[in-house]
């Protein structure tokens, strides 16, 4: 593993930004949208991973699962080989297996998604991970998800504000992030995901409490991904909710 992605920890990356008066922007790489389709078309993800490093990503996301996604753990390995930002793997985990393979390609952080996996698995997974050095990303999308997070102790929590149980095809924005935000435990980092289409998406997120967003479908769509890219770059104010 590089020692680059070693001392820029994906949490510390975020806060990094924060502390420029930022939230941070995460690029989601991912092949195929169930409710878009293909998002490629004809670009290479490894040189579209480095474009977005250099306009300023913080850090990246990749999604791995491969029959709805069209993702690899290989596209995975190419990215963190390629690039000098902290990754998050992005898939179903539910297996100690899947964290040693993670472990394998020198991402920094798992998602780990509360909907898909009973209390008991989650709590073995978190405590598993951290063993790895890897980073937990606990997602939630419900009130009882959040607390079961903060139950764990979590420092990393994702609110996913669409429902990954019916692969995000409904309607969902950062109005569900502003909707569960007060409940986040103190010492949080809260990434808001999905749904995220314009500025003003990212501007209700990050003043809901958002110290990140994390952005893929609306990026690949656009006609201008640089552009698109900086748009989403927005001030954190200083709302109720912000915990730093």
């Amino acid at each position: 593993m590089k020692e680059s992605i070693i001392k820029n920890r994906f949490s510390a990356a975020i806060g990094m930004e924060n502390a420029r008066g930022y939230a941070a922007v995460i690029p989601d790489i991912k092949r195929v949208s169930p409710k878009e389709g293909e998002l490629f078309r004809g670009r290479d993800p490894v040189e579209t991973a480095k474009s977005l490093a250099r306009w300023g990503a913080p850090m990246l996301s990749v999604v791995t699962e491969p029959e709805q996604f069209g993702g690899s753990t290989e596209l995975l390995k190419r990215i963190v080989k390629n690039t000098d930002v902290p990754v998050l793997r992005k898939d179903f985990i539910t297996s100690e297996d899947e964290l040693f393979k993670t472990v394998e390609t020198g991402a920094s952080a798992i998602l780990l998604i509360c909907a898909v996996m009973d209390e008991e698995t989650l709590r073995a997974l978190y405590r598993k991970s951290i063993e790895l050095d890897l980073e937990p990303l606990v997602e939630v999308h419900t009130p009882e998800e959040l607390k079961l997070a903060g139950k764990l102790g979590a420092r990393l929590i994702g609110i996913n504000n669409r429902n990954i149980i019916t692969l995000e095809k409904d309607g969902g924005g950062p109005s569900r992030t502003a909707a569960l935000a007060s409940g986040l435990p103190r010492g949080a980092l809260l990434i808001s995901e999905s749904g995220i289409l314009t500025q003003a998406d990212a501007r209700l997120a990050v003043s809901a409490g958002a110290n990140a967003i994390l952005v893929g479908t609306s990026l690949w769509l656009a006609q201008d991904m640089e552009t698109a890219y900086r748009s989403l770059h927005v001030e954190r104010g200083e709302g109720p909710f912000v915990r730093l």
